[in-house]
């Protein structure tokens, strides 16, 4: 089996970015890199394409250095090129699937679990506890029992947009929400923060601490990513949960944060820190520090298949996150949706990837199409 051509689509209105790989026998894979500028261009480069061409997709991890190598001397790469050889990764455990008759799960060494957790990653405008609890309920009727709402600036209480200060009054308010969730969500439900890099530490220590009685899942990206010694200080001043990940690239991006035991979980997103093979490295390498992964996600329902797969061969595998609610064509997009049944999502026994791309309705939300469709 040959590689014949490597080809691309950027989606709107989310601007998701599936590739697809075709072979001479007649097997298409089908992956999603995670979205940026000109991601879905470096997958059709021809630096890439050289590598792949010609060559037998069932070499997954082979093409996946040789990808690497190919655009960059050192062999490790971070940013928009990981994303699209994450996304083009995917697709060649699609057809490595396909072609042995398995799905990737069995692939990537078997599985703990036949469903897959999702936790709901919310947004309120309102940024009211009134609003963010009429949001975390609606979540809560629809089976998901984790939530996820981001740490708030209140315009009316900032000092200076500019030194990641959390005056007394944010630390207050954001207190205030998390302590009404707390009280009014159910038992059960595990509630997240997300802060989105930008306090100074001092203020996010004050905050972890106010909040250690409401025992949350987590408050993720405390601080900017670069300064791993930092955030090691940051999650030993607090018993409040720690996770950052989103940033990092293969595992070597990730080696120092968990050898430095940096954060509680890790949250890689996959799509762009080199796809599954790579993933499955970065939390083998994080079960060595028992600590869990809770993914990062933005991508379409394609991605979330893909990283499923991954998930459930996973010891160390806690959350994956899914945006609620999702437009229309996250469910569309795919011929066997839905595939979240309170709020979990059944590993697939198909080959491959498992599920099918509905080509006719992608093709209606295209914004840039680089020959998916030829």
């Amino acid at each position: 089996m040959k590689i014949t051509s490597i080809s691309s689509v950027l989606l709107k209105p989310s601007p998701w970015v599936l590739v697809k790989v075709r072979t001479d026998e007649g097997i298409t894979g089908i992956g999603e890199a995670y979205h940026g500028a000109g991601v879905h261009q470096i997958a059709v480069d021809e630096r890439l394409g050289r590598q792949l061409i010609g060559a037998d997709p069932r070499n997954v991890d082979k093409l996946f250095r040789d990808m690497m190598r190919s655009m960059s001397a050192s062999g490790f790469y971070q940013g928009a090129v990981m994303s699209a050889i994450s996304g083009i990764e995917m697709a060649l455990w699609d057809i490595t699937g396909q072609a042995v008759g398995a799905p990737i799960w069995q692939l990537l060494g078997g599985k703990f679990r036949d469903k897959i957790r999702l936790y709901a990653s919310l947004n309120e405008p309102e940024h009211t506890a009134e609003a963010w609890l009429v949001r975390c309920r609606d979540a809560e009727a629809l089976g998901f029992d984790q939530v996820k709402l981001g740490v708030e600036y209140v315009p009316e209480l900032r000092r200076d947009m500019y030194n990641r200060s959390l005056s007394r009054g944010e630390i207050a308010h954001n207190v205030e929400v998390m302590t009404a969730l707390r009280e009014n969500l159910k038992p059960g439900t595990d509630i997240a923060f997300d802060c989105h890099w930008a306090y100074a530490p001092a203020d996010i220590i004050k905050l972890a601490r106010a909040v250690e009685p409401l025992d949350l899942a987590w408050l993720e990206d405390p601080i900017p990513p670069e300064n791993v010694a930092v955030m090691a200080q940051l999650k030993a001043a607090t018993s409040t949960p720690i996770t950052t990940g989103e940033h990092y690239y293969t595992r070597h991006g990730f080696r120092d944060l968990i050898e430095k035991q940096g954060v509680d979980i890790i949250s890689p997103d996959f799509a762009k820190a080199g796809g599954l093979s790579e993933g499955k490295r970065i939390a083998d390498l994080a079960n060595l520090y028992y600590i869990n992964v809770a993914p990062h996600h933005v991508g379409s329902s394609i991605q979330t298949m893909a990283v499923c797969h991954l998930c459930a061969t996973i010891p160390n595998f806690y959350a994956f996150e899914y945006h609620h609610p999702q437009p229309a064509l996250w469910d569309d997009m795919i011929v066997e949706s839905p595939i979240i049944e309170n709020g979990y999502v059944t590993v697939p026994d198909r080959p491959g990837l498992g599920v099918t791309l509905n080509e006719e309705v992608v093709a209606e939300h295209v914004r840039d199409n680089l020959g998916f469709f030829d």
